[in-house]
């Protein structure tokens, strides 16, 4: 028997995601691998009783990663699927292949296909090689894998379905800030050309069109 239930009527606190655990077999080997990722290094506790957690917190993310020793009994390697939001995909890639990193070509799911021996990724397991032929939001990922075989994901998000962002519109990044005024500039220039002639409110323009889209509402046209 399914029970559906309103969020509105349960919801009384905000619960943020924060920490996640990835299991590692060598400790100083991953230390290295995520600090050369250019991540913050936020915590390296030792214990006299061998305990030992590190936290690292990638750029722009709300959420960290700890590892050590002793903090979790899962083989190492085993965790997989972890998404890692980024406004540019190959921007992405090309600063991690820069730091040292094996990153793969982007691909996309194949649609309404769920099986296959492909590491899992939101939209099916059965990769296509190249960026998602439609240009959508949330369907260009990319993948690589720390030293220990813990799976990452590249995923492009260009603009957010509805509902998905709360609160103020914030940018933890000029990167992503960045990508977003160019984004917003190729819109505003098909809307020039829509209109025939120049758009002498084009800052009112813009921040409509960088609201609209992070919180995904309808972009002005």
């Amino acid at each position: 028997m399914t029970i559906a239930v309103s969020p509105a009527k349960v919801r009384t606190v905000d619960m943020k995601l924060e920490v996640i655990v990835i299991p590692v077999s060598d400790v100083e080997r991953s230390k290295k691998f995520y600090g050369n990722l250019g991540w913050r290094l936020d915590a390296d506790f030792i214990f006299d009783d061998g305990f030992r957690v590190i936290q690292f917190t990638p750029p722009g993310s709300g959420a960290s990663v700890i590892f050590g020793t002793n903090v979790t009994p899962a083989a190492p390697g085993s965790a997989k699927g972890l998404y890692l939001v980024v406004s540019d995909i190959e921007a992405a890639r090309k600063e991690l292949i820069a730091r040292g990193v094996q990153v793969g070509e982007a691909f996309h799911g194949a649609n309404k296909v769920h099986a296959g021996a492909d590491e899992p990724h939101l939209f099916g397991s059965v990769r296509i090689g190249g960026r998602d032929p439609e240009g959508r939001s949330y369907f260009t990922l990319a993948s690589f894998s720390d030293p220990d075989g813990n799976g990452w994901l590249l995923q492009e998000v260009t603009q957010r379905l509805p509902g998905r962002v709360e609160g103020n519109i914030a940018f933890t990044s000029a990167t992503d800030l960045a990508a977003a005024l160019r984004r917003a500039a190729a819109a505003h220039g098909e809307h020039e050309e829509k209109t025939g002639q120049r758009d002498e409110n084009w800052p009112d323009w813009y921040a409509e069109y960088i609201a609209s889209e992070q919180s995904g509402g309808s972009t002005p046209k």
